[in-house]
């Protein structure tokens, strides 16, 4: 067997109003030690527990996620604010039921509105509505969970070569 790695990123969207809270809160922040200079410190407490927030929410706000597929693993890494890096899952894809379109019938009785089977879901997808995404469903320590993924042809490729029967393409 051959060893190779594919790794793909993929950047989730950020929400509407996302940019004018980070600019509101910074607004206020300056506006408070302001008056806390001026009229009392009492408003200083306030400003510095608002810049905090907005760092805090910076960080939570920007979301990348990374598949890394090597071989039969895939590994799928979460990244906030770009700076901070956590291991979501290592997944053996031997243990992969299926690996399908959103709206495919072989996903189908694990989505919600079929009222089928209901298993813990994961999303790692960028939210954009031109991208497709993918709902793999797998076990993970014993636990059968439903991925939803931005998987390109680049990925799907190999693993549908490794299991045919598993993995439907567009």
């Amino acid at each position: 067997m051959y060893d190779y790695a594919i790794v793909k990123q993929v950047k989730r969207k950020q929400k509407a109003m996302t940019g004018a809270l980070r600019k509101l809160m910074i607004v206020f922040a300056v506006i408070f030690v302001l008056l806390g200079i001026a009229v009392s410190q009492g408003f200083m407490l306030p400003g510095f527990l608002l810049i905090v927030l907005y760092f805090g929410y910076d960080v939570y706000s920007q979301k990348e996620y990374e598949y890394r597929l090597e071989s039969r693993r895939l590994t799928i890494d979460v990244i906030l604010g770009k700076r901070y890096r956590k291991t979501a899952h290592i997944l053996d894809l031997t243990e992969m039921e299926v690996t399908a379109p959103s709206r495919h019938e072989a996903v189908a009785k694990y989505r919600k509105d079929a009222g089928g089977e209901k298993l813990p879901k994961y999303d790692y997808t960028s939210y954009e509505e031109d991208t497709p995404y993918y709902t793999m469903i797998i076990m993970q320590d014993r636990t059968k969970i439903k991925l939803l993924l931005d998987l390109d042809d680049e990925m799907l490729q190999p693993m549908k070569k490794m299991y045919p029967e598993r993995v439907f393409l567009m």
